[in-house]
């Protein structure tokens, strides 16, 4: 999920202004082929206004920033009752070296980087621009 920002942070970790806060949700059935995709749909992903006020712009076209922070959360099941399962999700040792192949795939297209620190528990901060918030996905079933 990502949301356009005026600016974000994350505590612990580290902040920025203008761009957009990444909550990166890693499945178990992800890959290192599903990091680099998605760094790169995020990197190009037009949510920003062109000087008509379109959608056109994107992290590359606007020297915006990304926030990226862990959050194995995303992937709840909660069609079984109330108390949400967290199958879905990568366990650690899988979940955090491909969180760390997305920030470089984000970083190697140009884009800063700040992180939160994986597996932490953290307080996020910021301020939606819009509000634009979507929802990602590689195009998997």
């Amino acid at each position: 999920m990502v949301q356009r920002v005026e600016r974000a942070r994350v505590d612990p970790g580290g902040g920025i202004g203008a761009g957009l806060c990444v909550l990166l949700g890693v499945a178990a059935d992800d890959d290192e082929r599903v990091a680099a995709t998605l760094a790169g749909k995020v990197a190009r992903l037009r949510i920003f206004a062109n000087e008509d006020g379109r959608f056109d712009r994107s992290l590359l076209d606007t020297g915006g920033a990304a926030l990226v922070v862990s959050q194995f959360t995303l992937l709840a099941d909660t069609s079984a009752g109330n108390r949400p399962s967290f199958t879905k999700a990568a366990r650690p040792e899988l979940a955090e070296p491909l969180y760390e192949r997305f920030c470089d795939g984000l970083r190697e297209l140009g884009v800063p980087v700040e992180t939160g620190v994986f597996a932490a528990k953290m307080r996020v901060e910021l301020v939606n621009d819009g509000p634009v918030t979507v929802v990602l996905d590689t195009g998997r079933d």
